[in-house]
């Protein structure tokens, strides 16, 4: 009894997945280009990045600034 019930599930499952199948067959070349939203979306906000390149480049000019100052020994 119990493995009767087993294969009838089975069956069950393989016919929801074979309906499900040919439905996406049917829509086969109807599909967007691409999944993924075609925003600009930064992990980082504007005023933030800013701020970090400011400090990068602020930092490499004080360096250069301070390097040619001291006569190249640092």
């Amino acid at each position: 009894m119990l493995a009767c019930q087993n294969v009838t599930t089975s069956k069950r499952l393989a016919e929801k997945k074979v309906a499900k199948f040919q439905k996406n067959i049917m829509k086969r070349g109807s599909v967007p280009e691409t999944t993924s939203k075609k925003g600009y979306d930064y992990p980082v906000g504007p005023i933030l990045l800013g701020f970090f390149i400011f400090v990068v480049i602020g930092s490499s000019l004080f360096q250069i600034i301070r390097t040619a100052t001291s006569g190249g020994m640092a």
